[in-house]
């Protein structure tokens, strides 16, 4: 019989919650995924480079033109110069990414602090790389850092700290505030930081995203991890990618090349080529999707469910205590799936140690209106 590296990871809730929806026909509100295409040129873009033969492996770090789109993107919004040969890397999707960036610093016997909730793919790849997670939760409630917890949790093996803001699930933010108080806590530790950025442009109320990037400090021993696929409304391309100072990319690099090695070489054309021609389609994307949550919370008001808009992200979290308070929201999922038609993800996978008595679930409103208004119909009649 195998002997399991991850002896108790199973499939992911994810892939479990749309299977359910798929079964079921329920409204899929759980995954992250748009239900709306990508802008269309960008789409054309990629019908006309596999047609002009570009077909053949990138180079393994990413295309240069993609690469220096993205150093230009930093430097516009951040402030932040850096090298598109040495700081950039293109990945198959930020998974990938933080993934390779985990193996590159982790040693058998390091620590890696991550914040819960959290998403699912952070300690598999620290336990693979032979490490252990130290699970920080966040407050209960405004999902805020608990600095006095963090600094508790920091010993001498702590390697790795895994930041995530805008924040899944919850959409909390990370201020820049915080930025320096985690400065000053690891100023003298021998660690390394992920910035799971992957949401950046989708920060809405006029509140500004506070990236690493443009935290020169803690810049120096930081991969960021971003998405094209959550920014471009194309997340099955699974395109990512990294920036970090150039020691830590040749390391990332190192991994990368033997993991998946480059990314699907027409869409990093096509990307490249719509970011040159279409600038504006990242600054227009916080009303954007700002529209699609007030939309949907508006829906919601006459359901039973009680929530805050989220700042950021595309999920909404909902409290759903007054209305099922018997059911944990693994249940909850189910129960809603099954009876009500629309599809959620559980909050409590996200931790390691869940928070007894909490009924949140996730709901994703990257979505046409109408299936918005279609599921909030029948959240409502509940």
């Amino acid at each position: 019989m195998i002997r399991s590296k991850l002896p108790h990871v199973g499939t992911n809730i994810f892939t479990t919650m749309s299977q359910l929806a798929a079964q079921t026909g329920a409204l899929n509100l759980s995954q992250g995924f748009p239900d709306f295409t990508a802008p269309q040129p960008l789409l054309e873009a990629v019908g006309r480079h596999v047609g002009a033969g570009h077909n053949q492996y990138a180079p393994m770090i990413g295309l240069a033109a993609l690469r220096e789109q993205v150093a230009s993107k930093v430097a516009r919004l951040y402030g932040a110069k850096v090298d598109p040969e040495l700081e950039v890397t293109i990945t198959p999707g930020a998974t990938e990414a933080i993934f390779c960036a985990i193996q590159a610093v982790i040693q058998p016997g390091d620590e890696a602090i991550i914040f819960d909730p959290c998403y699912d793919a952070y300690d598999p790849a620290v336990t693979l790389a032979g490490g252990r997670c130290v699970h920080v939760q966040l407050s209960d409630g405004d999902f805020a850092i608990d600095w006095q917890a963090f600094s508790d949790a920091l010993t001498p093996r702590t390697r790795l700290v895994v930041l995530n803001s805008p924040h899944n699930p919850s959409g909390a933010l990370i201020t820049r505030a915080d930025l320096d108080r985690l400065a000053q806590l690891v100023a003298e530790r021998d660690l390394y930081l992920i910035s799971d950025e992957v949401y950046e442009h989708l920060v809405y109320d006029g509140a500004q995203h506070a990236s690493v990037l443009a935290h020169e400090q803690l810049y120096a021993r930081t991969f960021v991890v971003s998405s094209f696929g959550k920014t471009y409304h194309v997340t099955g391309w699974k395109v990512g990618y990294v920036v970090a100072p150039p020691a830590l990319s040749r390391e990332l690099r190192k991994v990368h090349q033997y993991v998946n090695f480059c990314a699907v070489t027409p869409l990093q054309h096509a990307l490249a080529e719509f970011m040159a021609a279409h600038p504006e389609h990242i600054d227009e994307l916080p009303a954007f999707y700002q529209n699609k949550r007030d939309v949907f919370c508006s829906l919601l008001q006459g359901s039973r469910l009680r929530f805050i808009p989220t700042p950021s992200t595309y999920f909404q979290l909902v409290d759903y205590s007054a209305i099922r308070p018997d059911l944990d929201d693994q249940e909850m999922a189910v129960w809603l799936t099954r009876e009500h038609a629309v599809a959620s993800i559980p909050v409590s996978v996200f931790y390691q140690q869940p928070i007894a008595g909490q009924r949140l679930l996730r709901l994703c409103f990257a979505k046409r209106e109408e299936t918005l208004q279609h599921a909030a119909e029948k959240l409502c009649a509940i």
